[in-house]
């Protein structure tokens, strides 16, 4: 579960579709939300999105960082970096994954959930 101050408690999925929305600002392309509850354990929802260049990737990472940590949400864990193509935020329930399109197309996460559900597709 994404830490947070305790005035603030949307749903996971109120968190998840507030991500969607500021990867949607940024411009980041391709942006997915799946519901992964029915097939893992380590997670509630995945959020998958592209940027063009490494400093889109940077932007959108930046953004999604500065903005839920105004809100009072703050990241377990990141970890990659724009120059590796991939980076990822862990807010606990809420998954972020924000590639470069060529490491998205090797990871291709989405056929590898194929069984999660899509809520949110943005391209």
């Amino acid at each position: 579960m994404a830490v947070r101050r305790p005035a603030d408690d949307p749903t996971q999925l109120e968190l998840a579709q507030r991500i969607v929305d500021i990867a949607s600002d940024r411009q980041a392309q391709d942006i997915i939300l799946l519901d992964i509850r029915e097939i893992a354990s380590f997670a509630d929802y995945f959020v998958i999105c592209s940027g063009t260049s490494e400093r889109q990737i940077k932007a959108v990472v930046d953004t999604i960082l500065e903005t839920l940590q105004k809100d009072g949400f703050y990241a377990v864990h990141t970890e990659g970096a724009p120059s590796s193509g991939w980076v990822l935020i862990d807010y606990g329930s809420v998954i972020v994954h924000v590639f470069a399109p060529e490491e998205r197309e090797y990871y291709r996460l989405e056929r590898l959930w194929g069984e999660a559900t899509t809520i949110v597709r943005v391209q």
